[in-house]
């Protein structure tokens, strides 16, 4: 399977640009990606600050040469990119959003990435185990 370093570092590199993005959040690439607009970049933000704080603890432990856990590991980075891919995917099937093509493919893309680093991060941790 995957090196879990590696892993650790993709994931990270992916949380660090969506929580850039969210914190500038550019009203621009909003409409440019066709995703919901919204009134307040409060939420937004907060959640950029959060992906940017689990990205450091990403990155933290994929610089870890010990088996001591000093950031994130496996499963919780498994844990939270499939809880946002789920989530995502959810309101994307149920939430009678109406967005255009590009917010479409966008949106289903995230989804795809983050449940698909989930699957590798579990099986590089089940295989890890054994």
């Amino acid at each position: 399977m995957a090196d879990p370093r590696k892993l650790l570092l993709i994931d990270g590199v992916i949380n660090l640009i969506l929580g850039i993005v969210l914190l500038i959040f550019p009203s621009k690439l909003v409409t440019f990606l066709g995703v919901p607009e919204v009134q307040s970049s409060f939420y937004p933000n907060v959640l950029g600050g959060v992906l940017v704080g689990i990205a450091v603890a990403l990155f933290l432990e994929s610089a870890n040469s010990e088996r001591i856990t000093s950031g994130l590991g496996l499963l919780g980075a498994m844990s939270i990119n499939l809880c946002g891919g789920l989530v995502l995917g959810v309101w994307l099937l149920f939430g009678e959003l109406d967005l255009p093509p590009t917010g479409l493919i966008f949106l289903w893309g995230l989804v795809i990435i983050l449940v698909g680093i989930s699957f590798f991060e579990l099986m590089t941790r089940i295989c890890e185990s054994k």
